[in-house]
């Protein structure tokens, strides 16, 4: 068992943090002056041993980037308007490469697949921690969701995120991976959320996993796999790869605002059978005949859920 270590910081600046907080952990103001603290990092210094449990939203006192610490409410609005300009001026970026014809169509919508969510994740810090910051955060891929709907429907025209999100260009193929792909980013971050794992797993292999297994295996995908001929053997170890690398990165990413414990060689191992499995999910031909952007995330939370 290891022995908790409690660290506070007495000073007479305005900025002095409470010694009383719950936490066991050191807060490290980053601007000096009393309003607004844009950024206030805390570092953790309790240590517990690795065959705790991982539990969605389990920490609730991390400040991490909050912009408004004193404010959540308005801080994760602002955190909502930045998150929203950054995920659809990419999505208006790759529309416009995918109009112009700059890139192959096929390429284009696998680089959006893989961009998007791991583009979106990056912005999660700037929410609070707890099921607030989770809605808030939601309404980005809700909001994409919608637009799917819309435009897979007909109700408005979007030429070119129809080139860059759909195989043959037709709008009615947005009713099925495109939208199946923002209902997974969307329940990841509402039933798991920034301080599990799981939420890491679920989109890392979804977007980083499946889409570079796309890219790889039409490069390099010459040997077949003898239960699925349409699947290569380069296409599922480049899945594997990228989606364990994607979920390593990104433990340590908020493991270093405090949002992930624990964030060893167990938890690195733990990805990797995740990865694993997804990759091989994925090789199956029931990912065809359903739509891997449901098989690969299913797999991922429900592995997830049984090693985290």
């Amino acid at each position: 068992m290891y022995t908790k270590k409690s660290f506070s910081l007495i000073s007479s600046s305005p900025l002095a943090v409470d010694s009383s907080s719950s936490s066991s952990s050191l807060a490290v103001p980053c601007f000096f002056s009393r309003i607004p603290r844009f950024l206030n990092l805390r570092i953790a210094t309790s240590f517990k041993s690795t065959t705790s449990t991982y539990h969605p939203r389990s920490l609730t006192s991390p400040l991490a980037a909050l912009m408004f610490p004193e404010n959540t409410v308005l801080s994760d609005v602002c955190a909502t308007g930045i998150s929203g300009v950054v995920a659809f001026s990419c999505l208006g970026f790759w529309g416009e490469i995918g109009k112009r014809g700059i890139l192959d169509q096929k390429l284009i919508r696998k680089l959006v697949h893989i961009n998007i969510g791991l583009v979106f994740m990056l912005c999660w810090p700037l929410f609070s921690s707890g099921l607030q910051g989770a809605l808030f955060a939601s309404l980005i891929p809700g909001l994409n969701i919608i637009r799917m709907l819309l435009l897979g429907l007909g109700v408005y025209q979007d030429e070119g995120t129809i080139k860059s999100m759909s195989r043959h260009g037709d709008r009615r193929e947005l009713l099925k991976g495109p939208l199946y792909y923002a209902l997974s980013i969307t329940s990841a971050c509402i039933f798991y959320w920034k301080t599990s794992p799981i939420a890491i797993a679920v989109i890392c292999n979804l977007c980083a996993g499946d889409g570079m297994a796309d890219i790889v295996g039409r490069r390099l995908g010459t040997e077949k796999l003898p239960y699925n001929r349409n699947k290569s053997v380069a296409g599922s170890i480049g899945m594997a790869i990228a989606g364990f690398s994607a979920s390593v990165a990104y433990m340590y990413y908020f493991a270093s605002f405090g949002y992930i414990q624990n964030s060893g060689w167990d938890m690195i191992i733990r990805f990797f059978i995740i990865s694993i499995a997804s990759a091989f999910v994925e090789s199956l031909p029931i990912s065809t005949d359903i739509d891997d952007n449901l098989t690969v995330s299913l797999t991922s939370a429900l592995l997830g859920t049984l090693l985290f």
